[in-house]
């Protein structure tokens, strides 16, 4: 379930990173809290696994179940009783984990007030690892500090790695980097410890050796169950836009049936946009570390058209048929269910596949561009002329 629950994280982390919820939203369903919103500041009481996701997401109180938190400045000061995985661009975490922790980020740090009481697996950019550690750590990062105990076996992959003066490896020490080091006896004795040699150029060779292991055949096997995953993908996906933004959904919806032509051509102005902070970040040079997070943007929002443009036309056909104009949430869901397998099918037409799909993006995002438009121009409200009488559009 690991697999899935994360997955559920970064939707709606995603989620949250396009709309920009100004107040939380709180869902709890089979046992399980979901919160998210732009910015997230709560004292947590919850007896079931706990989904907090958020542009800053700052989480207190207690877990009484699996964590999770993701977004780009994620801070976590809560108590975890079980599983705690954590997700962004820049983690703390400060509170304490009865069992294992998962966090990946460009910069992760666990502070010293926190403890861990099963195994930690961390990875990012920078890792700094202060607290305690009760069970394995392992850690795979550009630069990796070190300055707690840790009471089993520590695996660490790193370009650069640092002991500060509370390292302590209970078991045995294996790190990778491309030179050797000398560890000193207070973190492991030279008998606790391994030293593997490991370049980017052996990590070519690993993924050519995996990449020949990989079974070829069945051929269709493969590419339905891949069609399986991205279909549960957006159905997860529409789930959460139907129950966390139901009418802000059916605006965008609405503006792609009004003036398609329009949505299109402002699908080409937000991408065109999007496209082009890429070299414009990277040619301010202090901007080099945000290129990723642009890239990632662009994944974001084109995945978010292609769910928009596919729904729109769900819709569209729908009414076309005499379907009623506010169907309930499951039959949306189906007519979303149905519109992406059918777009799925014209892949295998070719260069006609391409068009339909690309064309589904350019409508969401023209929708979402427009409605990024009037909030930042905001409704200047009726225009007049010299004699103060409405001028008609």
């Amino acid at each position: 379930m690991f697999s899935f629950r994360t997955g559920l994280a970064v939707i709606m982390s995603l989620f949250v990173t396009s709309q920009a919820l100004s107040e939380p939203a709180v869902l709890q369903n089979g046992g399980d809290t979901f919160i998210a919103a732009e910015a997230v500041n709560e004292t947590l009481n919850t007896s079931g696994d706990t989904f907090v996701s958020a542009r800053t997401a700052n989480a207190r109180g207690v877990a009484r179940g699996d964590l999770h938190v993701a977004g780009f400045d994620v801070s976590i000061d809560a108590e975890t009783t079980e599983d705690l995985y954590g997700a962004g661009f820049t983690v703390i975490i400060r509170g304490k984990t009865s069992e294992d922790l998962t966090v990946a980020g460009f910069t992760v740090r666990s502070d010293p007030s926190a403890e861990i009481g099963g195994n930690a697996r961390m990875f990012g950019r920078s890792v700094t690892i202060e607290s305690p550690v009760k069970g394995a750590l392992t850690v795979t990062a550009q630069d990796v500090v070190l300055n707690a105990p840790v009471g089993g076996d520590t695996h660490i992959v790193a370009k650069s790695i640092s002991f500060g003066p509370d390292a302590v490896v209970g078991g045995t020490l294996t790190y990778r980097t491309d030179t050797e080091m000398a560890v000193p006896d207070r973190v492991a004795p030279a008998e606790r410890v391994v030293f593997e040699e490991f370049t980017y150029g052996d990590a070519w060779d690993e993924w050519e050796e995996l990449r020949k292991e990989m079974p070829i055949f069945p051929t269709f096997a493969s590419v339905f169950f891949g069609f399986l995953i991205s279909l549960l993908f957006y159905m997860v996906l529409g789930m959460l836009m139907l129950g966390f933004m139901p009418k802000r959904l059916e605006t965008l919806r609405t503006g792609i049936a009004d003036a398609p032509g329009r949505s299109m051509l402002l699908g080409v102005v937000g991408l065109s946009m999007l496209f082009g902070m890429v070299p414009i970040t990277g040619l301010t040079i202090v901007g080099l570390p945000f290129v990723p997070i642009v890239i990632l943007a662009i994944i974001v929002v084109w995945v978010f058209g292609y769910a928009l443009g596919a729904y729109s036309i769900a819709m569209r056909v729908w009414s076309a048929f005499g379907g009623p104009d506010d169907p309930g949430s499951v039959a949306r869901l189906l007519m979303f269910a149905a519109a992406i397998t059918l777009i799925a099918m014209l892949h295998f037409i070719p260069f006609v596949g391409w068009v339909a799909n690309y064309t589904l993006v350019l409508l969401g995002v023209g929708a979402m561009t427009k409605a990024i438009f009037s909030r930042l121009l905001g409704n200047p409200g009726l225009a007049f002329d010299v004699d103060m009488k409405p001028i008609d559009d």
